[in-house]
């Protein structure tokens, strides 16, 4: 990139960036977790997100991102563990529910406790049980960073979210590798 089209990229303006940024990232593919955790009354907390990844193997860490608009922002920053819930493609409403504000977010039916008593998710793919391994201002969101103490693993579909849905994956029909 020379000079002129990095003054270019400079003069856009901010607006017009938010919105190229938005449907940009609306064509990324990514699965949908749920991440749960309790305040020190034990009252559970959870979020839908889709900005979750792996970041080492050794130790194993992952992160995912909170918006400070969340209504449980409050709570993950003084927690010092949360669970994060792999979702299927049959858990399009809980995801669609943990994304609602307001919303009666924990039922008996969809909850499970983790080996460290966090709140999780019944029936996901797979659940990592994490303490808090740091937090990273990032803009209107912060970056949690998780250190996997326990896995509950699971087995199924993952749900994915593209283009401002819920998608299926869509592959040709291949035999299932048998679980370790």
């Amino acid at each position: 990139m020379n000079r002129t089209d990095r003054r270019a990229v400079a003069d856009v303006e901010p607006s017009r960036v938010r919105e190229g940024f938005r449907a940009a990232m609306a064509q990324l593919a990514g699965g949908v977790v749920v991440v749960t955790t309790e305040d020190a009354d034990g009252r559970p907390y959870g979020f839908t997100a889709t900005s979750f990844c792996s970041v080492s193997m050794d130790p194993a860490l992952v992160l995912v991102c909170l918006a400070e608009t969340s209504s449980s922002y409050e709570a993950f920053m003084d927690c010092r563990g949360f669970a994060v819930s792999l979702l299927g493609q049959e858990q399009r409403a809980l995801a669609t529910r943990f994304a609602t504000t307001g919303a009666d977010k924990f039922r008996a039916e969809d909850t499970v406790t983790t080996p460290r008593l966090l709140p999780a998710v019944e029936g996901a793919l797979a659940v990592l049980d994490c303490d808090v391994y740091a937090r990273h201002p990032a803009g209107d969101h912060t970056i949690l960073v998780g250190a996997v103490r326990h896995v509950l693993p699971g087995c199924g579909e993952p749900l994915v979210y593209h283009d401002r849905a819920f998608q299926q994956l869509r592959h040709p029909e291949h035999p299932r590798l048998p679980r370790p």
